[in-house]
């Protein structure tokens, strides 16, 4: 309850500045500065007159957190641009030599990211100038991790992309037997493929991306990096085409 007192006092004092004339007042009145408890009372008579300031209040909470996360985010994309586009250990889709790269985070038991995919895909294949950098960030649990460090792994065997299309196209769960099964689908030797998955180069990888993903202050797949914005969320093809165009245009 005292938490509460105290935030109420610093609503009032930074959005209610009408509510504070009545402590000077209350001041005046008794020949000398309120006791806490008057104080109180005055800002819980009012907030219960006015119960739409805490929405207010709210609201104008999370637009400044968000203005601060953002601020955040695109300081971190400028100051490990290198490694968030240009890690030799990302796996690398469109157009290698691309003018506009978009960096995915995403996690292979994501629904979302797997609706996003094809949007996303479609944009890369029309623009024709676009380099499409995955950043394989396992969120949901132990099955997402064993599809990510398959996933990585299958690049000893020159075989990420058709895995990574079959494994994002794959409903229901991803365990082992799943996970090995499209594996063999796709051409991949299920027994190097589980021997190179306990490779340090993977465990390296995935603590690199989880790094950035927390430097970009990124909390949920997927999520994009397109020029110098930090993109949480699915978005339309009209909505990637203008980031990459604004991109494009800064160079």
């Amino acid at each position: 309850m005292s938490r509460i007192r105290t935030i109420s006092l610093v609503l009032l004092a930074v959005l209610v500045p009408g509510a504070a004339i009545e402590i000077p007042a209350l001041a005046q009145a008794q020949g000398g500065p309120p006791t806490r408890a008057q104080i109180e009372d005055i800002v819980r008579d009012y907030l219960l007159e006015n119960p739409e300031l805490l929405l207010e209040v709210m609201q104008r909470l999370k637009e400044r957190q968000q203005q601060a996360e953002s601020t955040q985010a695109r300081r971190a994309v400028a100051e490990r641009r290198n490694e968030i586009v240009n890690d030799a250990d990302s796996p690398v889709a469109g157009n290698p030599k691309g003018d506009v790269t978009i960096v995915e985070f995403f996690d292979y038991r994501c629904p979302v990211c797997k609706r996003a995919t094809p949007v996303l895909a479609d944009v890369v294949k029309a623009d024709g100038r676009i380099r499409w950098v995955y950043k394989l960030w396992p969120i949901l649990g132990p099955e997402s991790e064993y599809a990510a460090r398959a996933a990585l792994a299958s690049r000893l065997q020159g075989k990420y992309q058709p895995f990574h299309d079959a494994l994002m196209a794959a409903d229901g769960p991803l365990d082992e037997d799943a996970v090995m099964r499209i594996a063999s689908r796709v051409g991949l030797d299920r027994a190097r493929l589980a021997k190179d998955m306990a490779r340090a180069e993977i465990d390296a990888v995935l603590k690199r991306n989880f790094a950035l993903a927390e430097a970009l202050r990124i909390n949920g797949t997927p999520s994009y990096v397109i020029g110098d914005h930090v993109v949480r969320g699915m978005r339309d093809a009209a909505t990637l085409k203008a980031l990459v165009a604004e991109a494009r245009k800064k160079g």
